[in-house]
């Protein structure tokens, strides 16, 4: 079978070479191996490939023994992983991943889409994905993710992807999805919050425009980065240009994010990560 290793640790001289000699004390082979060094924080980050088959708790005890004591070791066996997609009324990021789903290219089955209109539910019956519209209205917020909670409880997942869902989320709701939920937002913010954002920027006559993906956190659109693009923009483009090559940006950019996680590229360290 195929294996995933992480390691997260401080460093010292000689880990590589002590860590593939573990690995290759328990018969595996080694198919890919990325390391990164923080040399300012002496944290040591590696993720490894493997091919082989081996008791994954003990290769781990193993692996422990020779990491300070607040290291951080996982071992995945390579599988499809299952996620589940929050989205409101804009279709491009959701029908993208639908299609990258359908067609193969995404490493995942997705178990429902959840949605707080049902605007996009013809959309999901093309696919034949369950969706379940959560309306918003007359609730409060805390009202309204007790019951998307609820939901959600019906298909475990590894990861929520928020194709934009245009919801501010409470810590509560947030802290369920710990380090697996993941956003697409524009790169304008904080510059350009609010209504029309792409309105905004062509008023204001940028030269550039993008997407950012990252993981959720209790900080409004500044959690983890995972992964970001851009394209450039001229006077000559209206904001509807704009706000169609913003949301081509936007699609490409949550779906590369996506992959990465589902292939355990990630670490999440601090507010940042390390992406191999």
């Amino acid at each position: 079978m195929k294996m995933i290793l992480k390691i997260q640790s401080l460093d010292k001289k000689g880990l590589i070479a002590e860590i593939t000699r573990v690995i290759f004390d328990f018969n595996l082979n080694i198919l890919r191996n990325d390391e990164f060094v923080d040399v300012e924080n002496n944290l040591f980050f590696m993720r490894s490939e493997m091919l082989g088959n081996c008791d994954i708790n003990a290769l781990k005890s193993e692996i422990l023994k020779l990491l300070s004591s607040e290291a951080k070791v996982e071992i995945f066996v390579v599988k499809r992983r299952k996620i589940v997609i929050l989205c409101t009324k804009e279709s491009h990021c959701l029908g993208d991943l639908l299609i990258r789903y359908d067609s193969g290219e995404l490493n995942a089955d997705i178990l429902a889409v959840v949605s707080n209109y049902d605007s996009l539910k013809s959309l999901c019956q093309k696919f034949g994905l369950p969706f379940i519209c959560v309306l918003s209205e007359n609730l409060s917020r805390k009202e309204h993710e007790a019951k998307v909670l609820q939901e959600l409880r019906k298909y475990p997942c590894d990861y929520i992807v928020l194709a934009k869902y245009m919801r501010i989320l409470s810590p509560e709701f947030v802290g369920e999805f710990e380090g697996r939920m993941i956003n697409i937002h524009h790169s304008f913010l904080p510059a350009f919050i609010g209504a029309n954002p792409y309105k905004q920027a062509y008023e204001r006559g940028v030269k550039m425009i993008g997407a950012t993906a990252h993981f959720v956190n209790n900080a409004l659109d500044e959690g983890p980065i995972i992964y970001q693009d851009i394209i450039k923009v001229n006077h000559a483009m209206g904001w509807k240009a704009m706000q169609k090559s913003g949301r081509d940006v936007e699609k490409i950019v949550l779906a590369k994010a996506l992959n990465l996680a589902l292939e355990e590229k990630i670490f999440i360290y601090n507010n940042k990560t390390i992406v191999f």
